[in-house]
């Protein structure tokens, strides 16, 4: 990783920590809607990048919003497991071009694209509306957060892909 890649990231970590807590965690629709876009920061990590260093950060990026939510730690859990899991997503959204080290997600085909940012996001969801819900009772709760609220997340994720990548051509 180059240092203007730590820079960027830095300030991508820094940005989306305080873009959540201040304003998106005040977004609440029909009760259970709410858009996590702190998650863009391991989406657009370098491939090239540690990846230890990746879970790591990840899980202080979770932490980070734990703190300020008072959530008990189900986002830094939520973000460890889908930076452990990344490596996988990538290769079966991306294919050959990954194991090769020729895919820029930036420039990615959309659907490539949409393939991993959709896995990843569905896999936080699930992952952190599992252990905050922790009750099978409650699947039903579980299933229609993680689609409502990773749904919306996609959306708002590819909307901040389409705006800073118009921002750098």
């Amino acid at each position: 990783m180059k240092n203007s890649d730590i820079i960027i990231n830095i300030v991508r970590f820094i940005v989306l920590v305080f873009l959540q807590v201040l304003m998106l965690n005040n977004i609440n629709l029909l009760g259970y809607i709410n858009p996590y876009l702190y998650i863009f920061f391991i989406l657009m990590y370098p491939l090239d990048g540690n990846k230890g260093l990746l879970i790591f950060l990840s899980f202080l990026l979770g932490l980070s919003i734990d703190i300020f939510e008072d959530s008990g730690g189900v986002h830094a859990a939520a973000c460890a497991f889908i930076a452990y899991i990344r490596p996988v997503v990538l290769k079966y959204s991306f294919g050959v071009s990954y194991e090769y080290n020729s895919v820029k997600i930036k420039k990615a085909d959309p659907m490539e694209r949409l393939t991993y940012i959709a896995s990843l996001v569905f896999m936080h969801h699930f992952v952190m509306f599992a252990l905050e819900i922790f009750s099978f009772k409650h699947i039903f709760l579980l299933l229609k957060s993680t689609l409502f609220s990773g749904v919306f997340t996609i959306i708002v994720i590819v909307c901040t892909m389409i705006l800073f990548n118009r921002k750098s051509t």
